[in-house]
């Protein structure tokens, strides 16, 4: 299989989001690395960092930051951002908007990624590695497009990425 190794964020599917997950776990063993789950649990679209970060705990992953129960949103990320480790590895998952037809895809990226930035937030980047959900198109009125995405696109993206990582370090 070609190799999903981006020096900048490329679109994917499902298999090549399981190809990125397979790559990062052959160069980091799950021990060094931490999954850091961005979003709300009050938004349809905006929970899928969250999704994958509970899918994730609940496969057993050790170092989880971002649930459902325990959200990792605008609010908390101040708190987050000192705490996430110096050593070791991040990947960070959180949800985006793009064009219609990119709906249900995913960008990866071995780099960091943005948060919020669709709503207008300023935070760092952040990540070692990154994969952005696209669950939605971008328009004039981000909040509301994150609002009304489908839960049912966004919960089969959550479990898309959440397998891909699971069968990438616990095959």
């Amino acid at each position: 299989m070609r190799e999903v190794w981006p020096d900048r964020p490329i679109r994917v599917d499902g298999p090549g989001m399981a190809a990125f997950a397979r790559q990062i776990a052959e160069r980091h063993p799950l021990g060094e690395m931490t999954f850091l789950c961005i979003g709300t649990d009050r938004s349809s679209g905006d929970c899928l960092g969250p999704w994958v970060g509970t899918l994730l705990e609940e496969a057993g992953f050790p170092k989880v930051i971002g649930t459902l129960a325990n959200p990792c949103d605008a609010d908390r990320l101040p708190e987050v951002i000192p705490a996430l480790p110096a050593a070791g590895k991040i990947l960070t998952v959180d949800a985006c908007l793009g064009r219609p037809e990119s709906a249900g895809f995913y960008l990866v990226d071995a780099g960091p990624l943005t948060p919020a930035r669709s709503v207008g937030k300023k935070f760092p980047p952040l990540g070692t590695y990154s994969v952005a959900g696209i669950v939605g198109a971008a328009g004039p009125k981000p909040y509301r497009a994150l609002q009304t995405a489908s839960v049912y696109r966004v919960m089969n993206m959550a479990r898309e990425i959440a397998d891909a990582l699971v069968r990438g370090w616990l095959p």
